[in-house]
């Protein structure tokens, strides 16, 4: 085994978790996260040689493949049908960290593919507006506005909520 390979293999235990994370968030599915995070890797693999910035360039294409995952006409079936037949009732645990990243994961589900990807880099990332717009090939205005769009979605639903559970404890 090469050096390169080595190091690739290093890379890939490293990091597996977190994209498979950044994956998920993004889609909102872990079989399409794991399978958009494979497929990165396995391109990532062919261009080893060439990568200069190996966090950058994994964490562009595992956004990348979960939003072309998120756009395969199979999986906007295959969510449309599951939804139908199996509406996603979590109980509410009785910590709440737990409780919140439910909620937030929840909120997160119902943005537009794009925002929501600007959003997870933005600030579960901790990318700035220059490193999101290249990892989304993107213009920067667009980042800002997605963002802007964004935490006012996650604002309105996150209330939405917090009103939904008040009006039930009262009933």
């Amino acid at each position: 085994m090469s050096d390169r390979e080595a190091e690739y293999r290093e890379f890939v235990a490293a990091r597996m978790e977190s994209l498979r994370g950044l994956a998920y968030l993004t889609c909102g599915d872990w079989q399409v996260a794991e399978d958009a995070v494979l497929g990165a890797l396995a391109k990532m693999y062919v261009r080893w040689q060439r990568v200069d910035n190996p966090d950058a360039y994994a964490r562009t294409a595992v956004v990348r493949a979960a939003i072309d995952e998120t756009r395969r006409p199979w999986w906007r079936r295959e969510q449309s049908h599951s939804h139908a037949a199996m509406p996603d009732r979590i109980a509410p645990d009785e910590t709440t960290g737990v409780d919140e990243r439910l909620r937030l994961r929840a909120a997160l589900g119902r943005l537009p593919v794009k925002q929501r990807a600007v959003v997870v880099l933005r600030f579960l990332e901790g990318l700035g507006v220059e490193q999101t717009a290249a990892a989304l090939s993107m213009p920067e205005g667009t980042v800002k506005a997605y963002t802007a769009r964004g935490l006012t979605a996650l604002r309105l639903i996150l209330d939405e909520r917090a009103e939904g559970r008040h009006a039930n404890r009262t009933v």
